[in-house]
Parts: structure tokens; sequence; C-alpha cells
């Protein structure tokens, strides 16, 4: 029994069930037990690996995406260049490593990086030690200029609510005790307003989840984009429209029982694209893409082979092994989509269309 579900239990016991979202939020945000707040959870010693972290092509490819979006909208300077949950800083500093080339792109841009962790925080600060950046715990202080961001694997980690269809109704997931142990459990059934429409393309025992915060950082990335200009890659798992149970728990690179560890294992969702994407109203958004045929149009065989000329052994395998892993169907390649935001009357970035 973990630290973290000694807490949560006896506010159960206190309050009554938890929703879902404030389970989520607890698990992995609390500031003493928090999964991200307390850990490192990346690489072989953490519980997951994010592209970034398999291979430099994928944050080359990205920035340059970006620079040449940067290009097409008049290259806006002074410009920001963010990151939202940068993990290690290995992201954004293949990003910054491939844009030297551009130029004037890097002496127009200003770092800024969204980031809660501060073991994190810690950790993008060594990589990027050679720029000079700023840090934000929400997206509400970036600066009010053109915005050109990058957002890998973040929406998944923010806290869901998840609701059954029953009838006309939903019954929403919550937390609470079993045997005295944490289980979820579902609520008595009643009328939901956000999730009214999905009445329409639902039946009895579906299930639907949303995801607030996801909605309220779009809004605000959106609004920014569509005042400034600018363009945000969204690159996460998830689809168009959210359909079935998708919190899943991952600990030490397995999947785990999202109720069993919390705090120590890391938390989980499907991203519904198409909420995200109504919500960056004004802004425009691409067409919802599959990171291996976005990496695909970026050039990323064409870059791959040239990496692959300096190698040999088992370096060369390795690299060989990353790149079907980013763009492969059967590995990242459909699973992980893009879509990208930008402003009216501009194109959408290099890679996608609408």
């Amino acid at each position: 029994m973990t630290a973290l579900a000694e807490v949560l239990k006896r506010q159960i016991a206190a309050t009554g069930p938890l929703t879902l979202a404030d389970y989520m939020t607890a698990c992995l945000m609390h500031p003493d037990h928090g999964y991200y707040t307390t850990r490192d959870p990346l690489g072989a010693a953490g519980d997951f690996t994010t592209a970034p972290e398999i291979s430099q092509m994928f944050g080359e490819l990205l920035g340059l995406c970006l620079a040449q979006g940067w290009l097409d909208q008049g290259a806006p300077d002074p410009f920001t260049l963010a990151e939202l949950g940068p993990g290690r800083g290995t992201l954004m500093a293949d990003v910054l490593r491939a844009t030297r080339a551009v130029p004037g792109f890097q002496d127009a841009a200003e770092i800024h990086l969204v980031e809660a962790s501060p073991t994190l925080r810690k950790e993008q600060a060594k990589r990027l030690s050679d720029h000079h950046a700023h840090w934000h715990d929400t997206v509400d202080t970036l600066p009010d200029a053109p915005l050109f961001l990058i957002a890998n694997e973040f929406f998944d980690a923010l806290p869901i609510r998840q609701f059954t269809r029953h009838g006309n109704g939903w019954r929403e997931c919550v937390v609470g005790l079993a045997e005295g142990r944490l289980a979820p459990g579902l609520t008595d059934t009643a009328p939901q307003d956000v999730v009214r429409h999905r009445l329409e393309d639902t039946r009895d025992g579906d299930i639907v989840e949303t995801c607030a915060p996801a909605q309220g950082i779009a809004a605000t990335l959106g609004a920014r984009i569509a005042r400034f200009g600018g363009a945000a890659l969204l690159i996460d798992y998830g689809d168009w429209r959210s359909k079935g149970d998708t919190l899943q728990a991952l600990e030490n690179h397995a999947p785990a029982d999202p109720f069993a560890h919390p705090g120590q294992a890391d938390l989980t969702a499907h991203v519904d694209f198409e909420a995200i994407a109504c919500a960056a109203a004004p802004a425009r958004h691409s067409r919802l893409t599959p990171q291996g045929v976005f990496l695909e149009r970026l050039g990323i065989v064409r870059r791959a082979q040239a990496l692959a000329g300096n190698l040999s052994g088992a370096a060369l395998q390795s690299h060989i092994t990353a790149h079907r892993r980013l763009t492969h169907p059967s590995e990242m390649g459909s699973l992980f989509k893009i879509l990208a935001l930008f402003p009216e009357g501009a194109s959408p970035p290099p890679g996608l269309d609408t």
C-alpha cells in the first residue's frame, strides 16, 4: 500500500468517492506523493519512453516543421517557441539544434516551457543550459506574441471524467473503497450536460470520456494563435472522438492496475482530438494525421539514411529499430496522431493538410 493510497482512503472515508479526474490529479500531481512531482519517469530506469528519447530525428523534424511555418507566416520577430510538458528537455534541445541553420529563427525565438514537475524542470535546465529559457506552471502566462508550440504526450496525462450511458442518462466512474482498497464504481444514473450531445452516437453501456483541462488549454492556445499568429503541433495517442474505456497505468514499462499503486504508476487516457479542435476555435485545425504519415511527409526516410551512413554494428541496428518504432503502423506510427492549430488565412504546418 503506497503512502498516497492511505491519504486517499482517509479522504474517501471522510468525504465520499472521488471523481476519476480528482483521483488522477492526486496520483500524478500530489505535492508530496504525486507521480510527476517526485521522480523522472522517463527512460529505462523509469516507466515509459517517449518519441524524443527514441531518436533525435523526431525533434529535428518537428523543429524544422515549425521553422517552415514561422517562415510561411512572415518570420515574426520576436516570437514564443514553447513546449508543453517538455520531459527532460530532449525534444526542445533537438528542435534548437535542427533550427540553427534557419536564418533568424533562433535570434527571434524566446523559449518558454510549461512544466509542473520540479524534478523535470531541473533536467530541462541542464539539457538547455546553453539557452535562456522561461518556465511556466500553466499556458495562461505565456507571452502575448506569435506562438509556435509543441505538445508531445502532454494531453494524455490530463485528468479525465468517464461516463457510462444508461438509458438517456449517464453513470459516472468514481473511485471509492471496496474491502478496504481503492476501487472504481459508478454513480446513480443522471443527466450530464458535458456528454448530452453524445446521446446521438452512443447506446446503452457505451463509455465516453471528457477532459475539461484539455479543452481549457486548447481554448487558450487557439485564442493566442488566432490573435497573434503561430502554430501548435499536438502529438498524442487517441482519436477524433472519444469512445470506450481508455484509462491505463504504466509501471516499469508494463501495464498495471490504475488503482493498485496510486502515485507509483503513470496514468493516461486517449486524447479526444475533436474536443480539442472545437475548443481551439477560432484557430483553424489540420486534419488528424497518423504520426508515421506525418514524419514520412517531413522526410524521415532521407534523414534516417543520412544518419545511418555514419553508423555500424549495434548502433546501426538501434537506429533502424528507432526509425521503425516511430513510423511503423504496428508501433507508434498509427497509434500516435498529430493535430495542428494555426490562424485563419495561414496554411497548415508542413506535413499536414485540412
